[in-house]
């Protein structure tokens, strides 16, 4: 019998492994890999992932005036060092995340995505096998319009959470959305106090709505599927362009047999009845067509703290490396 792994590889659907723990990955044989600060901490962790940390520590002692801006350097350096190993085992690309500090920075976040793809080439990565990770705020979609019209640099714009972020994604020709589906349905279990099944999960039906939105309008945009509680929001989705899953549901979908019949099929979308909308070029129109969505409003702020946090933390890490070196 075929894996149901392999099975939701058969429906069309890219498999990426969502993780920084680059040791697990090779095991499923993903196409691409997904890192975020959180994944890269608990990676760092680890004893085995000692030699990265040294190395980045040794740059970063030898770039910037002062300590703050040697620890950035040296965080900059890690993550890049993650996405290098990851890259030797994958055969596409590699999600980087950009500082979540930036998330209302348009222009911060283009430099430091432009720096990060800089660091990769010193490493001798072209830039097509790298994503640059941004906060789908107004000015992280501003900065992947950009970073793909001028500087041809793909963008994944994560922490994705309503079809007004999504929609004004594909307009700025972002290469990849990352729609989060199991926080979505973590925040409607914590605010309606009742248990959604697979086939009614809200961050499932988010995914359906923006997959069929792009299909039905041409979008080249990639959906890719994120953040999953469990199989059955994996398997509601066979047949997305991309899911991003992390090491232990792809460990659970390698040992199943259980069918995974193709469920979103982009030849369906054309058919269906959906108004056509726009949001790139009118802030005005996108924050206020965003903040009618509660759950999406919260979700992302949520989102966003946690990653500055979970960067916070590496950097304290860091500096505390940085210091004895």
């Amino acid at each position: 019998m075929t894996s149901s792994l392999d099975q939701l590889k058969a429906a069309g659907t890219t498999v990426v492994c969502d993780s920084g723990d680059f040791a697990t990955i090779g095991k499923y044989k993903p196409q691409d890999a997904t890192t975020n600060p959180s994944l890269i901490l608990a990676a760092s962790k680890k004893p085995e992932y000692a030699k990265l940390i040294d190395e980045a520590v040794k740059y970063g002692k030898d770039h910037g005036k002062d300590l703050d801006q040697k620890i950035d350097a040296t965080l900059d350096n890690l993550l890049v060092q993650f996405g290098s190993e990851i890259l030797k085992i994958v055969p596409g690309k590699v999600s980087t995340e950009v500082d979540a500090r930036f998330s209302f920075d348009k222009q911060g976040s283009v430099e430091k995505a432009l720096h990060i793809i800089e660091l990769y080439k010193d490493k001798g990565i072209d830039k097509s096998r790298v994503l640059i990770k941004l906060a789908a705020t107004w000015e992280g979609i501003q900065a992947a319009h950009e970073l793909q019209s001028k500087h041809g640099v793909n963008c994944n714009l994560t922490l994705m959470f309503s079809l007004v972020q999504a929609i004004a994604a594909a307009e700025a020709g972002a290469f990849l959305i990352s729609p989060f589906v199991g926080r979505i349905l973590d925040w409607y279990k914590a605010n309606h106090k009742k248990e959604y099944s697979a086939e009614e999960d809200p961050g499932v039906k988010s995914v359906q709505q923006i997959f069929n939105y792009y299909k039905k309008f041409g979008y080249k945009t990639i959906v890719m599927g994120a953040s999953f509680r469990s199989i059955g929001e994996v398997t509601e989705l066979a047949g997305c362009d991309y899911l991003t899953i992390a090491p232990n549901l792809l460990e659970q979908l390698y040992n199943s047999q259980d069918k995974v019949p193709q469920k979103l099929k982009s030849e369906e979308a054309g058919s269906l009845d959906i108004e056509k909308k726009s949001y790139l070029d009118d802030e005005s129109r996108f924050r206020f067509a965003f903040n009618e969505d509660t759950m999406a409003v919260h979700k992302l702020s949520e989102g966003i703290s946690k990653f500055a946090a979970d960067a916070i933390t590496l950097k304290d890490i860091l500096r505390e490396k940085v210091e004895k070196a």
